[in-house]
């Protein structure tokens, strides 16, 4: 199945031949939890009163914030578009027509080749993505902490036999739906980790090693917010009562398994887009059918995207991200 492409990725990492991937037990195991975390959430959500739209795969440019990631071009009719790395500016303009949407939308990134041995990095994924107009940051954590405990208590009532034929302690989320999810700003996050010998910078985001390491002190999800300015995308909305503040979040799962979700308020003002984008380094004339929308008015919102292989791993105690999807994709490995 693998043919290595120039990466450094050992053969313990590799899904192995794809008949054997698509015939374990283990793969059965997993998607059918990945099956019930996807009916949990569309639950919890269409009781919050949220509409399911059906994302795009491609368009004229996509989430600038994809950090280390490559975008992939494709020819649209003597035109050049990006394949979706993330449906942020999508979510964005969607709440023109609904106030409360979300999508499970698939994102392709050409990730670093290093990354193919975190454990953690697909090229291909999915996104459980959200949007709300009007939400600050904070209600954005609540609706993101009820969705989190209502699916896990969705997948441990609908996916026992499964959860214990993968040998997945169940009490391991008592933790998660018992106590609150604690919130460190990421300027604690950062003192926490070089208290662990870790040379996190203060102005970067967290980087792939301290995830996992920061993600080993604990048993139970937990919140890192206020990322430095420079350290993210346009995109993410910058605080006015602390400038150089982002209004931003990650969620990272405990016992090592690292980040899940990100999120936070958006840069939604036409003015102060073409600001961010100039300091971030990017070309507003890229960008103009959006800023088009954002000239007319966009609505101010928060949301987040959850990775679903990701979350998938977390619950079914999976070793790899690549066991939590049916045709795994790793940086840097031609497979099907």
């Amino acid at each position: 199945m693998t043919e290595i492409l120039d990466s450094p990725v050992a053969a313990s990492e590799l899904p192995g031949e794809l008949r054997a991937h698509l015939m374990s037990p283990v793969t059965h195991a997993a998607l059918r939890i990945q099956n019930a975390i996807a009916m949990g959430s569309r639950e919890y959500l269409a009781r919050h009163g949220f509409v399911e739209l059906f994302p795009p795969i491609i368009g004229p440019v996509t989430d600038p914030g994809v950090r280390g990631a490559k975008q992939i071009d494709v020819d649209f009719y003597g035109h050049k578009y990006k394949l979706m790395t993330s449906v942020i500016l999508y979510k964005q303009a969607s709440l023109l027509g609904f106030d409360k949407i979300f999508y499970l939308a698939p994102n392709v990134r050409l990730e670093p080749l290093e990354t193919a041995t975190t454990g953690r990095h697909l090229v291909e994924f999915h996104q459980l993505d959200v949007e709300v107009a009007g939400a600050s940051r904070e209600e954005i954590l609540d609706l993101l902490e009820g969705l989190i405990r209502h699916t896990v208590s969705y997948v441990l009532r609908e996916s026992e036999a499964d959860l214990e034929s993968l040998r997945r302690d169940r009490e391991a989320f008592t933790p998660l739906l018992r106590d609150p999810f604690e919130r460190f700003s990421h300027r604690e996050a950062v003192a926490m980790l070089r208290g662990l010998r870790h040379g996190q910078s203060a102005d970067a985001e967290i980087d792939w090693e301290g995830e996992k390491l920061i993600s080993e002190q604990t048993n139970r999800p937990f919140f890192i917010v206020d990322y430095p300015k420079g350290s993210r995308g346009f995109t993410d909305g910058e605080s006015s009562a602390e400038p150089g503040v982002l209004r931003n979040f990650d969620l990272i799962a405990p016992d090592g398994y690292g980040e899940m979700c990100s999120g936070g308020e958006r840069t939604y003002e036409y003015r102060r887009l073409i600001e961010r984008m100039r300091e971030t380094g990017e070309n507003p004339a890229k960008y103009a059918w959006y800023l088009d929308l954002a000239r007319d008015g966009l609505p101010a919102s928060a949301g987040f995207g959850l990775g679903l292989e990701r979350f998938t791993r977390y619950l079914a105690g999976l070793d790899r991200v690549w066991q939590a999807t049916a045709y795994p994709k790793l940086p840097g490995i031609a497979t099907p």
